[in-house]
């Protein structure tokens, strides 16, 4: 056991003093200088960095604007059912809980109905900034370079698929929590505000989302490798999620409303993870792209081939570590897209269009691993030709000018799917303007004689709703 203990804590590194969650200045070491050392200002920036990645995700929908439209269920469920049974949090749709959409809801069902659509879409861009933040520390241990993690976090608010069905909404933003998850699985935190972050972290994910069980073998990995109770913060956050889950899901085997049942074969999954992840993975647009010119099946060799060059590269050249982080991205992203496409036939087989793409929020968490692995093997190349920071100079300005250039190469080679993708029309715009809608419900109740208005809910029902609850 002993040795397997050992031979498991590559896939956790320790987070580097001078990057410990809580930094002490003026004590003349590393944590004490540049902005780590400086509690208030870090702080600040990293409020900052949250409003900035809030502003640009809500820039992020073409058409109808994220704070003028309410997507999908959090218009058709998580509000509806908030007005009519209010602080009915434990209630399944589909077959799990979906705790932190349901709050959100709770949340908003107390305002203003006709302004309903704007903490929607603030509340979907700021977990999504929160977790873009968390991705930053939570890869402390990874990375060296404060500027590639910065790139890292930008990677979540930049995904080129988020528009089409997670960004700026509540109901996608689970997905965001679900690829925080897998990092905060490999952070071990020095301070008590990073394990706090971590639990948070996992129980929002886990009591979310019922794919999060996924990283169960993860999980046993890192309470064999980190077996003291200080260690699993995170652990305890995912499994306290799932606890959640337990009655939810339970209720709704009892109403006969299970997730589970028709399941995908194997090679329709398989189908699901090349044609949908791996040829995603530099970019919608530019996948769109290589399809016309060369069919489907023929851009999907193209691209998995590019992959496989960039993955060799990586597995020959890296370091141990490497090796271990980009395997591990590797094949836990495959797990979550090909389980995802076996337990939700019905989602991968709707339709394509160059507007939509059924079951994209499954290619989160593979793409973003991706994505991730090609910033540790550039961090730790930097480090080997002796490129890396000095740990005395934290302060991004004083950093080593071939780190700047390594980043803006990256960055720049990213952007080839980020320009083209930050800002399209996608299936949001369908569900059109929420004012109206609110402002026809409010009027219905002014000539309702049961204190009731009837309206639309997901699934072609129909929900009642009070007039008390409907607020102007």
């Amino acid at each position: 056991m002993t040795r397997l203990r050992a031979a498991l804590l590559a896939l956790f590194p320790k987070t580097p003093e001078w990057e410990a969650s809580q930094p002490q200045p003026g004590t003349g070491s590393a944590a004490g200088t540049g902005l780590a050392g400086q509690p208030a200002l870090y702080a600040a920036v990293q409020m900052a960095a949250v409003f900035v990645g809030i502003f640009v995700l809500l820039l992020r929908l073409a058409g109808v604007p994220a704070w003028e439209g309410l997507y999908a269920e959090d218009q058709g469920v998580f509000l509806p059912d908030a007005i009519a049974h209010p602080w009915h949090l434990l209630v399944p749709y589909g077959g799990y809980e979906e705790f932190v959409p349901r709050l959100v809801g709770q949340l908003v069902s107390y305002l203003p109905l006709a302004d309903a659509a704007v903490p929607f879409a603030v509340a979907g861009a700021g977990v999504a900034a929160l977790c873009a933040l968390f991705i930053y520390h939570a890869l402390g241990g990874w990375i060296g370079s404060p500027w590639l993690r910065v790139l890292a976090g930008a990677a979540l608010i930049l995904l080129p698929l988020a528009p089409i069905e997670i960004a700026d909404c509540t109901v996608g933003c689970p997905w965001y929590l679900m690829a925080a998850l897998f990092f905060g699985l490999l952070w071990r935190p020095r301070g008590w505000a990073g394990m706090t972050a971590a639990a948070l972290i996992a129980f929002a994910a886990s009591s979310s989302e019922l794919l999060a069980l996924v990283y169960a073998p993860l999980v046993l990995l890192r309470v064999i490798a980190l077996p003291r109770w200080r260690e699993n913060a995170v652990t305890i956050g995912w499994l306290a999620g799932l606890l959640v889950q337990v009655p939810v899901v339970l209720e709704s085997y009892a109403q006969h409303t299970q997730r589970l049942g028709s399941r995908a074969g194997p090679l329709q999954a398989l189908r699901f993870y090349f044609h949908n992840v791996a040829l995603r993975a530099f970019g919608w647009r530019v996948s769109l792209i290589v399809v016309r010119i060369a069919g489907l099946n023929g851009a999907t060799v193209i691209v998995c081939v590019v992959l496989a060059v960039l993955f060799g590269w990586i597995l020959v050249t890296g370091s141990r570590q490497v090796r271990v982080f980009a395997a591990l991205a590797l094949i836990m992203g495959f797990v979550e897209a090909v389980f995802a496409a076996t337990v939700v036939p019905y989602v991968i087989r709707q339709h394509f269009a160059d507007n939509f793409e059924g079951g994209s929020r499954y290619s989160i968490v593979p793409i973003m691993a991706v994505t991730a692995a090609g910033v540790v093997a550039l961090d730790a190349y930097l480090r080997r030709q002796g490129f890396a920071e000095r740990r005395d100079k934290v302060a991004l300005i004083r950093q080593s000018p071939w780190a700047v250039i390594a980043v803006t190469v990256l960055a720049c080679a990213l952007a080839v799917g980020w320009l083209p993708d930050f800002r399209y029309i996608t299936e949001h715009n369908y569900w059109g303007h929420w004012q109206p809608r609110a402002e026809r419900l409010l009027d219905a109740c002014k000539h309702s004689t049961s204190g009731e208005v009837t309206t639309w809910a997901w699934g072609h029902s129909r929900i009642n709703l009070p007039c008390s609850g409907l607020h102007k």
